[in-house]
């Protein structure tokens, strides 16, 4: 008999949710900040690692960068890591992420279909270039405004810093990021423009300061067929930015 719950559950003191889990894997809601999964240098704990503790045995299936926050499965076993596996290399999970990137897009929806690779003198990052990976990504503007505008993404193949490469190069860049983008918080009094520090306050406080983006849904039939929709709410930075840009 499988345990299904469905969720929302403190499982360590980082605020970790359990959005969903049944005997098989779990999808968590991860924090902007925290590794996917141990990184050469062991320099903090992962996500991975709190998982180890709490189920014993815990399988990668995808990893989300540190600063990107939201839905992330791992399996309990082999067999669905193995089945996971299969779905991520035939394209067979759908995976929306939501974004904050800087200005207004002239279109509402589209297609940016761009090929990835490494990029040739920067360690790390990644570039657009014609000899690169095949790389398509699909979005749709949710809330459009000057200064920032929230989109809706969907990723058609699964590149390293996908989302923020081909954002850069649409000529929006995901806002606060800090290799693709100008890397800035976002602040309030950069477009309020009667903007009062609080008498509790020495400094400004940003509304955004981490990567602007979150992975919100994922949609998949599992190894027995069943079809799974698991999503998460819009960030509460998200929403209080686009709200404060309505009032505009």
């Amino acid at each position: 008999m499988l345990l299904k719950r469905n969720l929302k559950k403190q499982v360590t003191k980082h605020s970790i949710q359990i959005v969903f889990e049944n005997d098989e894997f779990v999808a968590i809601n991860k924090p902007a900040g925290m590794l996917s999964i141990p990184d050469r240098a062991q320099s903090e704990k992962s996500l991975k690692e709190f998982l180890i503790e709490k189920y014993g045995q815990i399988f990668t299936v995808h990893r989300l960068d540190k600063d990107t926050s939201g839905l992330i499965v791992f399996a309990k076993t082999e067999a669905t890591h193995k089945f996971f596996s299969m779905l991520f290399e035939e394209r067979k999970i759908e995976k929306y992420y939501l974004g904050v990137v800087l200005g207004m897009p002239a279109t509402t929806s589209g297609l940016i279909d761009a090929p990835i690779s490494e990029h040739p003198v920067i360690k790390g990052m990644m570039t657009i270039h014609r000899n690169g990976k095949p790389s398509s990504t699909g979005y749709e503007v949710l809330e459009a405004h000057k200064q920032f505008s929230l989109v809706s993404f969907q990723l058609h193949t699964g590149r390293t810093h996908q989302i923020r490469v081909h954002c850069k190069n649409w000529g929006h860049p995901l806002a606060c990021d800090d290799m693709y983008g100008d890397g800035k918080p976002v602040l309030l009094s950069s477009f309020k423009k009667k903007f009062k520090l609080s008498k509790h306050d020495e400094e400004e406080r940003p509304m955004i300061s981490r990567l602007a983006l979150h992975s919100y849904k994922l949609i998949f039939d599992d190894e027995h067929g069943t079809h799974h929709e698991i999503s998460t709410e819009m960030p509460k930075e998200f929403r209080a930015l686009m709200q404060q840009l309505s009032k505009i």
